[in-house]
């Protein structure tokens, strides 16, 4: 009854949802890509018997990367239905694909299309990476004899109240999936409470993540030719550029040195927002480098006049940011947002300073901490002060970039755990199945 009433609601809600992404298609264009594939209504052919995984955004779907490549390893010929529900997962998503692997959009949680996703698809396995629990989806695979797992997963306090608010809805879809393996103690506790299956605690898949080679040595060979040491304010969220910029243009650097000795750069989380940022930096008072401009190197330091801030304006090019770095301030964390995945800076060897913000990722934050790879502060005011002291002493700079590398090579083996755990679930019969008609 209780279910009926959700699904009620969601079908009444898809009119809203469509003109919802029309509205974000016009800074996103992606979001008018195969609108109906969110209704359960499709133009690949029909087939059965792969491997589904459903990586909602960005973040997650960096996160199946690893995992995917370590399951092409245990299962040749593993045909992949990836799904998401951003524009930047797809995107990103695009780049794990094979000959013969499918990408659609994550079905609507409505009973039609989450029945109509299943009945074309018919997957043998779903993986859902870190949160994606919706109780349409999770009774639907229960109902077929779908295995639907939940990997890399994580739950913070505040996510828990929430659900268990709503405990006569969220309850009963965790209860049915097939098996749940945390990223932390910390998280396996939540989920529980929650009636969710947890079969283990693998770590966290992120650092599993190898950064290109290519970009980082490349950044770090741009660093090198610099006069100015760069500080990175790395995936960065609305709101927060404009405590950033308010510091730089006011706080002087440890030994009475001018913020202006530093070479600032942004790169915010979001694509769609990089116009925004950078007019955000010229009504500051900055000059705007963007990255999009540079061409094969970064502008020399010192251009004069008013300061120049660099605006990174790419996708998939941020262990190049890192190795640029001798510091990164982590976005997300100075505002009530939960923090962006440090890892990524630490196993490039970039320093970390973060705000106190930082749930989604708390554990691998203490760790962090605890390994000297990153220091919190309370405040943006502290944080400029910290990065700019850190890179006035480049002796202790290069002990910290030492232990964020030491910290994230110690916590491998996400990957192969969660592979073993996936693979073992997919049946014979879907491992000898013949490749069906390409995508």
């Amino acid at each position: 009854m209780v279910r009926a009433l959700y699904s009620l609601v969601t079908w009444l809600a898809q009119p809203l949802l469509r003109r919802k992404l029309a509205r974000r298609a016009i800074a996103e264009p992606g979001y008018a890509v195969a609108v109906d594939e969110r209704f359960g209504r499709y133009t690949v052919p029909a087939d059965q018997g792969r491997v589904w995984i459903h990586a909602v955004s960005l973040g997650e779907t960096r996160a199946a990367a690893i995992l995917l490549a370590r399951l092409r390893e245990q299962v040749p010929g593993l045909r992949l239905l990836l799904t998401h529900g951003t524009a930047t997962g797809r995107a990103e998503g695009e780049k794990l694909l094979r000959p013969g692997d499918v990408q659609v959009w994550q079905p609507w949680d409505t009973p039609g299309a989450v029945r109509r996703f299943l009945a074309h698809f018919q997957p043998c396995i779903g993986v859902l990476m870190e949160t994606e629990v919706w109780p349409n989806l999770t009774a639907a695979c229960a109902g077929r004899g779908i295995p639907l797992v939940l990997a890399n997963a994580r739950l913070n306090a505040k996510s828990l109240a929430k659900a268990g608010r709503m405990g006569w809805l969220s309850r009963p879809a965790y209860r049915a999936l097939a098996a749940v393996w945390a990223q932390t103690e910390a998280d396996a506790g939540r989920l529980r409470a929650l009636g969710a299956p947890v079969k283990g605690v693998f770590g966290n898949l992120k650092f599993d993540a190898t950064p290109d080679p290519v970009q980082l040595g490349k950044g770090r060979a741009w660093r090198a030719a610099l006069t100015r040491p760069v500080v990175l304010f790395a995936s960065s969220r609305e709101g927060e550029e404009s405590l950033f910029l308010k510091e730089i243009s006011a706080v002087p650097l440890a030994g009475g040195r001018r913020a202006d000795d530093v070479q600032w750069l942004i790169v915010p989380r979001h694509p769609q927002r990089f116009d925004e940022v950078a007019a955000l930096m010229e009504s500051n008072g900055f000059l705007v480098s963007r990255r999009s401009g540079w061409g094969d190197a970064p502008p020399a330091n010192g251009a004069g006049g008013r300061p120049v801030v660099w605006l990174g304006d790419s996708l998939g090019e941020m262990a190049l940011y890192y190795g640029l770095s001798d510091v990164a301030l982590l976005g997300g964390s100075f505002a009530p947002l939960g923090g962006q995945n440090l890892i990524e800076a630490a196993a490039c060897g970039c320093p970390v300073v973060m705000g106190p913000h930082t749930f989604n990722f708390a554990e691998a934050a203490e760790l962090a901490r605890a390994g000297g790879a990153a220091q919190e502060v309370a405040d943006m005011t502290a944080a400029i002060a910290a990065a700019q002291a850190l890179v006035a002493d480049p002796a202790r700079q290069a002990v910290v970039a030492a232990a964020a590398q030491a910290f994230a090579a110690a916590h491998r083996g996400a990957a192969a755990r969660t592979a073993d755990a996936v693979a073992a679930l997919i049946s014979p019969a879907a491992r000898s199945r013949p490749a069906g008609p390409r995508a």
